[in-house]
């Protein structure tokens, strides 16, 4: 027997995220990954013909959930701009069939944030107290929400170049996000003396130098579609204290690591943990005596779980 699955549009799905604990629901994942319960295999990337794009696949199981996935998103070229989309479809491990499809444009945004804040909290020392974000879109407003609470911050520093000419609305909606909020005139100072810097940008290149920072900090970055995007120097990678999203894939993914195995001498097995490790407390922690970088590349189980808990809602 055939099954229609249920479809999700980008509003529905945002209604629903909010009626879900986000980052819990990605801590039982990574429990679930260390403990043998759920499968992540590394990212497909796909080119198109003639240079016109190409898409990446994140696949995942979820074999305690009885569900399997996978969230596609294609970053298509256009003479007006990149189009990037993603859609994730949830399947039955025990009947085969469609569950859900669902447009992923909010569950990647919730689950990149979270997986972010995961970390945060894992890695920053308790006793920190300024936070810089670099990028204001959703991606970074994301962020803050999910960050806020997790220490005791007395200033949060924010840059985008974008708000350059940004419009007094946009200013303000940006400031109600958090009365401890700043928007700072520079990149370098949004970080000065920053105890974490949360990168949450789409460049494909560089946006913080970590050797210019003038104390130890712990550094977050993410993934954009972008051909082995990096948003710090490769090189820096020598000297910093790295942790990823899930040791097994991100290397072979993230760009900045590519780059700095190629190039720069560094090696994936100097990854001193991942979030699986981190959470079950497998991994050692960072000293404070240089810098902490953590890289995230998005995990298909990621955006599995939660269309799980959306379609377990929407049910």
């Amino acid at each position: 027997m055939s099954s229609t699955p249920y479809v999700i549009n980008q509003a529905q799905a945002r209604e629903l995220l909010a009626q879900v604990d986000v980052p819990q629901i990605l801590r039982k994942l990574f429990h679930d990954l260390a403990a043998g319960q759920a499968v992540q295999p590394a990212q497909q990337r796909v080119e198109f013909p003639q240079g016109a794009g190409d898409f990446i696949n994140y696949l995942g199981v979820l074999a305690e959930d009885g569900v399997y996935g996978v969230k596609t998103s294609p970053y298509i070229v256009r003479e007006q701009g990149p189009l990037v989309t993603a859609w994730t479809l949830l399947m039955s491990m025990h009947t085969g069939q469609p569950l859900l499809l669902c447009d992923a444009g909010e569950l990647t945004t919730a689950r990149t944030a979270a997986t972010t804040a995961l970390a945060v909290e894992a890695l920053a020392p308790l006793a920190v107290r300024r936070l810089a974000i670099i990028g204001s879109g959703k991606v970074a407003q994301a962020h803050l929400r999910y960050v806020q609470n997790l220490r005791d911050w007395q200033h949060i520093s924010l840059f985008s170049p974008s708000l350059a000419n940004a419009s007094p609305t946009t200013l303000a909606q940006l400031g109600s996000l958090d009365p401890r909020l700043v928007i700072a005139s520079s990149c370098a100072a949004a970080v000065e003396d920053a105890d974490v810097i949360l990168l949450c940008t789409s460049s494909a290149g560089p946006v913080l130098d970590p050797a210019r920072l003038s104390k130890p900090a712990l550094i977050t970055s993410i993934s954009t579609n972008a051909p082995r995007a990096h948003e710090v120097p490769p090189h820096a990678l020598n000297d910093m204290q790295v942790f990823c999203d899930y040791r097994q894939t991100t290397p072979g993914a993230a760009g900045d690591m590519l780059i700095a195995s190629e190039q720069h001498g560094w090696d994936a097995s100097a990854v001193m943990g991942d979030l699986p490790e981190l959470l079950t407390e497998m991994a050692q922690r960072p000293n404070n005596d240089r810098h902490v970088f953590f890289r995230s590349i998005g995990l298909g189980l990621e955006d599995i779980a939660l269309a799980n808990a959306l379609y377990q809602l929407q049910r």
